[in-house]
């Protein structure tokens, strides 16, 4: 049974109980990620690291670093 088949099942057992039904899936991935992303920003300014631009900065020094060492050579 997929996602889509146990939603409707439990929309039909819902409306035969008189209940509301819960939301569709996929309704509130987006805000789950964006809370996830906001959480790891908090837990990131709490242990002194910048808050942004984390991945950016850290793919750079790899790649300068990657550079002066064959600048190097």
């Amino acid at each position: 049974m997929n996602v889509n088949q146990q939603y409707a099942l439990d929309v039909y057992r819902a409306a035969q109980r008189g209940e509301t039904p819960g939301p569709a899936p996929g309704l509130h991935d987006w805000e789950a990620v964006r809370e996830v992303r906001d959480y790891r920003r908090f837990q990131a300014v709490l242990s002194g690291r910048p808050a942004r631009g984390r991945i950016r900065a850290a793919l750079a020094r790899r790649l300068f670093a990657h550079r002066g060492h064959a600048a190097g050579c």
